[in-house]
């Protein structure tokens, strides 16, 4: 199978079995989107072009298999029994009332809690203890608000560095905060202690303002980017993201973007919101809509800015055609459930930051281990083998069925798909490849 599309003047082939990505000329566009199709045929479409050796080029692409290549066979995926990464919820509380927030302020329908770190102690005795082959485990400082039980995080880093020489392990940490607790003691160890820091801006001043707001029921725009920015220059290069979220208010996100990188941030992320359909915060139909004409444009003025002080990365562009992840892995998603857990303040397991506090997906806890191993059986049989609606779907392999928990808040299981969420992403693939195969030239 194919996909074959055109985009800012480009005539793009994706062979979908094989990665292969084609940017070809009209009269090669039209070939492949109408094989077989003969030369007579081809000569009459374009009298005067020269299609001396165009068939043959083609049909070494497929002897080649790198264009109509066959169908890869996928079984449903036995579990992983190896645990990689944990997400802890050092905190259940917040210092915004974020309107959109899908944790309900932080406490994710539950009371306000901060973990101690006693428990979070345990998580990571339990994540090397099940970490198996694995060398690199990932853990995410999460909230709520985590700067709210900053002291347990830097203790909780100071004891799994201390494990790590002993184990064979190496740590990288993760830390996402709002910023408004942000300090030199934040930053100066994060800066040496963080792989990553995620960063939370929406943008334009109005944008942000207007939903991320304080306990006082003031915006906190003027409270956090100033820091955010210092936060940046002492990275020093090293990993960080700005991530923002765009409602129904600011489908035009792209001015948002344009806002955060004339701030001085390269690192950019801007997310859909997830919230309840009924939500004044939820994309309509039109929005959806604007937001794919978005992803275009944004696309196009990425390209234009390349090399230039203007640059930016925008992360969900972010596409290695050459190498990328392992056939497993776009077959079987993020491994929330099987090799990603997040861990509550109380110490309870769940399949991933979204799933918290719904009964259903309670998998057990820091001290007695995971008690449904029937959901873990039921997220790693959750790839593209199970989702019928993904088996024909030419942007598969970029999301592996996209994410569970959307999925299961979109359709009631984790073997459904987010309609909206696939739409979007078929958008950001097309421009994303079009971006990493030619945007530059």
């Amino acid at each position: 199978m194919i996909h074959a599309y055109q985009l800012h003047g480009a005539n793009i082939v994706l062979d979908i079995e094989s990665g292969a990505v084609h940017v070809t000329d009209p009269v090669a566009f039209f070939a492949i989107t109408h094989w077989p199709v003969s030369r007579a045929a081809l000569q009459a479409r374009f009298p005067g072009e020269n299609l001396d050796g165009l068939p043959e080029a083609i049909e070494d692409l497929i002897a080649r298999q790198t264009l109509f290549s066959p169908k890869i066979a996928m079984n449903r995926q036995k579990p992983l029994q190896d645990l990689k990464a944990l997400c802890l919820h050092v905190s259940h509380t917040c210092n915004l009332t974020c309107a959109y927030c899908f944790a309900k302020a932080g406490r994710y329908h539950g009371k306000e809690a901060l973990m101690p770190f006693e428990i979070g102690r345990q998580a990571l005795d339990f994540l090397i203890a099940r970490s198996g082959g694995h060398k690199n485990l990932e853990v995410d400082f999460f909230g709520g608000e985590p700067l709210m039980n900053w002291q347990v995080v830097k203790d909780l880093v100071g004891y799994a560095r201390g494990k790590e020489q002993a184990c064979g392990k190496r740590f990288r940490f993760t830390l996402t905060t709002n910023g408004v607790l942000v300090d030199d003691d934040v930053m100066d160890f994060c800066n040496r202690e963080m792989h990553n820091v995620v960063l939370s801006l929406d943008g334009r001043q109005a944008v942000h303002d207007r939903l991320r707001r304080t306990v006082n029921d003031k915006g906190s725009y003027d409270i956090v980017v100033p820091k955010f920015q210092e936060f940046v220059r002492r990275r020093g290069g090293k990993n960080y993201y700005i991530r923002g979220t765009f409602t129904h208010q600011n489908p035009d996100f792209t001015r948002d973007l344009y806002h955060l990188q004339a701030l001085g941030f390269a690192s950019l992320s801007m997310e859909p919101v997830v919230c309840e359909p009924e939500s004044a915060h939820a994309l309509t139909p039109e929005d959806i809509e604007i937001v794919k004409a978005e992803y275009r444009a944004l696309a196009g003025e990425m390209a234009r800015r390349r090399g230039t002080p203007a640059a930016f990365d925008f992360y969900h562009y972010l596409l290695d055609l050459r190498h990328g992840p392992c056939l497993y892995k776009r077959v079987a998603g993020c491994g929330s459930g099987v090799s990603y857990l997040a861990v509550t303040p109380t110490g309870d397991f769940y399949p991933c930051h979204q799933f918290v506090g719904d009964a259903r997906f309670l998998m057990g806890n820091v001290w007695q281990g995971v008690t449904r191993p029937d959901i873990v059986e039921d997220f790693a049989g959750c790839t593209l083998a199970s989702k019928p609606a993904c088996r024909d779907c030419w942007a598969k392999y970029y999301c592996a069925g996209g994410c569970a928990a959307n999925a299961c808040h979109a359709g009631g299981d984790i073997h459904s798909v987010d309609e909206t969420g696939c739409e979007l992403l078929k958008a950001r693939m097309e421009c994303a490849i079009w971006l990493e195969a030619l945007g530059g030239k």
